[in-house]
């Protein structure tokens, strides 16, 4: 259950509900959810406050965060988190952290010349009611955040996007940006990343996780670069297997005890979205040598994630996405990567909406209620949770 740590409480936590509540003191109180690093089920709510004017003063911005989606992938942010560093964007204390999640929030004060109090910000934040940046690069479109912290860790995650110049933005679409945009990217990033290696000779994909929304935007994307002669398979619970199969993601779907059933000489490529070691290790088993990939990008399965093993056929991988990112930029030139992937990003948003349905609530006990129902797995995968800590 998660708890107030009573050393850090902070009195002023009811206080960190609206903007200009908190633009009327120097001190604004706020809350943050945090987990703890070795053991994702241990939570706590920590209380804190923020000095607007020393913050302001120094040329950082403070941002109230309005909503945040909440999905398998934040999981995945917790499960790799110190072999990836994802710990690092937002830092606690104790042993514990703070998950990153994307999302909307609007900004209380500001030191940084250029960002205006007001102005409602899509990016990455913690699960908490305030973040703290330091503008810099500041353009009509975004601006990046170049805390000390933050500044050695992957410019992509360090973006922030200024909903009043993005033609794309739409209030009545936030959930659905905060809930498929980032994580679509990684979708579309990872199919380009095969597409741009020839599938590495291989004529099969197997995508485990098939329900999460990162592996049905795999799907999507492959599909949109109809490479001749490959076939991308889902592979799901039994439970699942009818919505993954209408969602139309995949040439076909198969649960996993249909694994031994494969034929072990087609060349296959495993994107694992699901982390486990079991898993993998039957899959590795199964196709030997003819498994000319194997390209790790999810942790469904956290808790018996893979770590470094000996195992048949291509040594697993992980897949950083800004790395492939970084590529397409250079090879495509300015704006050609915003373009690709903003024409593949419309394709999708609208059949998203005939499925997905947004869940939205508010407050520290819906938090914690559904970090823990997704932690388990037991979010439905036709929902999309959209979540605020403040009430």
């Amino acid at each position: 259950m998660a708890r107030v740590d009573p050393d850090r409480h902070d009195d002023g936590l009811e206080d960190a509900m609206t903007a200009a509540a908190q633009t009327a003191s120097a001190m604004i109180g706020t809350a943050a959810f945090e987990v703890k690093r070795d053991d994702l089920r241990d939570t706590r709510l920590v209380g804190g406050s923020i000095d607007v004017t020393a913050e302001t003063a120094a040329g950082r911005a403070v941002l109230a965060v309005d909503r945040f989606a909440l999905t398998a992938n934040n999981i995945t942010y917790a499960a790799f988190g110190e072999q990836m560093a994802y710990w690092s964007f937002f830092p606690a204390s104790d042993g514990y952290g703070r998950i990153p999640v994307w999302g909307f929030a609007d900004v209380v004060a500001s030191g940084a010349e250029g960002l205006a109090a007001g102005e409602r910000i899509f990016g990455y934040w913690p699960m908490a009611t305030h973040c703290v940046v330091e503008p810099a690069r500041i353009s009509a479109r975004r601006f990046v955040d170049a805390s000390p912290h933050r500044r050695d860790l992957p410019p992509v995650y360090n973006s922030y996007e200024r909903v009043a110049a993005d033609p794309a933005y739409a209030r009545e679409r936030e959930g659905l940006q905060m809930l498929l945009r980032p994580l679509f990217a990684l979708s579309f990033l990872a199919a380009d990343f095969l597409d741009d290696n020839g599938v590495f000779g291989g004529t099969q994909v197997l995508v485990s996780s098939a329900s999460s929304k990162t592996s049905l935007g795999f799907g999507h994307a492959m599909q949109r670069l109809a490479r001749p002669g490959i076939r991308v398979v889902g592979l799901t619970s039994p439970g699942n297997r009818a919505f993954v199969e209408a969602s139309g993601a995949y040439d076909a779907v198969a649960t996993y005890d249909a694994i031994d059933g494969f034929d072990p000489s087609v060349p296959t490529v495993y994107i694992d979205m699901a982390g486990g070691a079991a898993l993998l290790t039957r899959i590795h088993t199964r196709f030997g040598d003819n498994l000319v990939y194997s390209c790790r990008i999810g942790g469904t399965q956290w808790e018996d994630l893979a770590g470094r093993m000996d195992l048949p056929g291509a040594r697993p991988k992980f897949f950083f996405a800004p790395d492939q990112m970084v590529k397409r930029h250079g090879d495509w030139g300015p704006g050609g990567f915003d373009t690709r992937f903003g024409e593949a990003w419309q394709s999708v948003l609208q059949p998203a909406s005939g499925w997905l349905a947004i869940v939205d609530e508010r407050g520290p006990d819906a938090v914690e209620r559904r970090y823990r129902e997704t932690l388990e797995g037991r979010v439905p995968p036709d929902q999309g949770l959209v979540l605020s800590l403040a009430d």
